[in-house]
């Protein structure tokens, strides 16, 4: 399996930016598609966007359409998640997850995590 190490988030102005990042490393990062997940304590973990192996195909959960772009460079081993517009409800621990399966977006099918960052939307 892939190690992924996320960093970035934390306090963030209603309304403000920030960006997410997850590098990678172990295996050929290329050979995974890419997913950004989000949990709020007390509540089920859920789909934000995913990138497939090339960076060509994105996928968004309604949530996450026209304020979040997910991408990633392979020569960094690195995926991203550009979050704008943000909201007090996209406050949650924000996880990156990796995958063989291209296009998938179910939490069972992502078998490497990071260990999540927090993004706290807040005045």
């Amino acid at each position: 399996q892939v190690q992924l190490v996320e960093s970035g988030g934390g306090l963030v102005e209603p309304g403000g930016s920030t960006r997410l990042s997850c590098t990678a490393s172990g295996r050929t990062f290329s050979n995974y598609a890419m997913g950004w997940f989000r949990q709020v304590s007390g509540k089920e973990r859920e789909f934000v966007a995913a990138i497939g192996w090339s960076g060509v195909n994105t996928y968004y959960a309604d949530s996450a359409k026209d304020r979040f772009t997910i991408s990633r460079d392979n020569a960094k081993n690195a995926v991203y998640l550009q979050m704008s517009s943000l909201k007090p409800e996209d406050t949650a621990v924000y996880y990156c997850a990796a995958t063989s399966l291209y296009g998938s977006r179910r939490i069972t099918d992502f078998p490497s995590w990071g260990q999540g960052t927090q993004v706290t939307v807040s005045s």
